[in-house]
């Protein structure tokens, strides 16, 4: 089970990286992100649900450099 720290570094990198236009907390434990600008902003359940996310994108990278390769 993830805790907030990890939900927060995992939050600055997707967001930084521009894997999500944004992440935030909110003050019930629920996070807010949106993928892009005119995304609709989704309502992850806690911080587990956003190092879930941090997961999917990575397997996305992994999946698409051994396309490549």
């Amino acid at each position: 089970m993830a805790d907030d720290a990890e939900a927060y570094a995992w939050a600055e990198v997707l967001v930084r990286r521009g894997h999500l236009h944004a992440a935030m907390p909110t003050p019930t434990g629920q996070w807010l992100v949106q993928d892009h600008p005119d995304a609709p902003v989704r309502v992850l359940s806690g911080p587990s649900a956003l190092v879930e996310v941090a997961a999917d994108v990575q397997r996305y990278i992994r999946r698409t450099r051994t396309r490549r390769s």
